[in-house]
């Protein structure tokens, strides 16, 4: 039997993450994944970060983002949006975006900005977190069923007006 001495053993290790709240300086990292994610989709994605500025930072926020953050950068985000269910009285949040960049999934990244997702809504009040994924994309059903999200089935229609 031959030995092997240990530092000729290699073992690939996901980066050390940490998950906090986006700030000003992740403004153009940030940006970026958005668009990679639209493109993901098909999508042609039209923020800037200025705008991303106005609705995080400005004076009225509009929207929270989190980031995953390695030693290299930023390698995902979430996006979470305010709700409210007026006839229950109930504050909610829907987790509109999530991203972790290729290289960078399947390590729990995913998982742990939806953690703090959800403790973000918490501590704003609210008592429900959505989350939505387009009908054939069945990885994304998997991944948030297996984070005991409940499939609600969508009902109506929805309409919108540009008011610009």
């Amino acid at each position: 039997m031959t030995e092997i001495e240990d530092s000729e053993i290699s073992l690939m290790r996901p980066s050390v993450v940490t998950i906090r709240a986006a700030k000003p300086r992740d403004l153009p990292e940030l940006n970026a994944m958005i668009a990679l994610l639209a493109a993901h989709h098909g999508d042609a994605a039209a923020t800037t970060p200025e705008q991303l500025e106005r609705d995080l930072f400005g004076p009225l926020p509009w929207i929270h983002a989190l980031v995953a953050e390695t030693g290299d950068g930023l390698i995902g985000y979430a996006i979470l949006v305010p709700l409210y269910r007026a006839q229950e009285g109930k504050r909610g949040m829907d987790l509109h975006h999530l991203f972790v960049r290729d290289g960078h999934r399947g390590h729990g990244t995913g998982q742990l900005l939806v953690d703090r997702a959800r403790e973000t809504a918490r501590k704003a009040g609210c008592g429900y977190l959505s989350v939505s994924a387009a009908t054939g994309n069945v990885l994304a059903h998997r991944f948030y069923e297996q984070l005991d999200f409940t499939p609600r089935p969508v009902t109506g229609m929805r309409y919108m007006q540009s008011i610009a």
